[in-house]
Parts: structure tokens; sequence; C-alpha cells
């Protein structure tokens, strides 16, 4: 229909996205129950591409990113794809890639 909608997560449940170009951003502060439901809303026809980085969850310690399990439960699934990146792939101020490499350094260490 040529229709873009925003929504908030929250207003996902009950729908079925059919006939959809579907896009979940910053995916990795999703719980385990958010993105279940999200993945479970993909209706005939759509597609979905889910972005998040996991090196950047805002969810508390205890709780597991509903992006980082999906990856687990997910990666040998016939019609499912993961792409990574890495400091490589930055395109934003050189600086970044070496504010990366600081803060893995720290945590490998």
């Amino acid at each position: 229909q040529g229709t873009i909608e925003i929504a908030p997560l929250a207003f996902m449940r009950g729908r079925t996205l059919s006939n959809a170009f579907i896009i979940l951003d910053e995916a990795q502060n999703t719980t385990r129950e958010q993105m279940k439901m999200f993945l479970t809303r993909i209706g005939f026809d759509s597609q979905a591409v889910i972005t998040g980085d996991v090196t950047q969850v805002d969810l508390p310690t205890n709780q597991q990113s509903g992006l980082v399990q999906a990856r687990e439960l997910l990666q040998n699934v016939k019609g499912i794809g993961f792409c990574s990146f890495s400091k490589a792939d930055v395109v934003r101020h050189p600086l970044v890639q070496k504010i990366i490499q600081a803060y893995e350094s720290e945590q490998s260490g």
C-alpha cells in the first residue's frame, strides 16, 4: 500500500503483519518475551529485519537480551540469516573505531 507505520513494540501484541517489510531497531534492549512476540507477528508475504548492538544492552544485568537469545536459538533455522559487524565496519568519526577498540580491550583483559 505504500504506507509507513511507526509503532512501539508494545502495540504489536495481537497483530499479524502481512505484506509488510518490518524493521525492529535497537533490538538488543528487547526481553526474550518481547522478541518472541515480535517474531511471531510476521505474516504472509512479509520480511523482517532486526537490528541491534549486543555490546549496548540496557537491560538489567540478570536479564538476557532477546536479540542474544534469538541468535542462539534461531541461527540454524532455514530462512533466517544473521549479519555481524565489527569496528572495521564503523562509518562514523575515525575516533569511534579507537573508542570501540578501547572498550573491547578492557572487556577482554
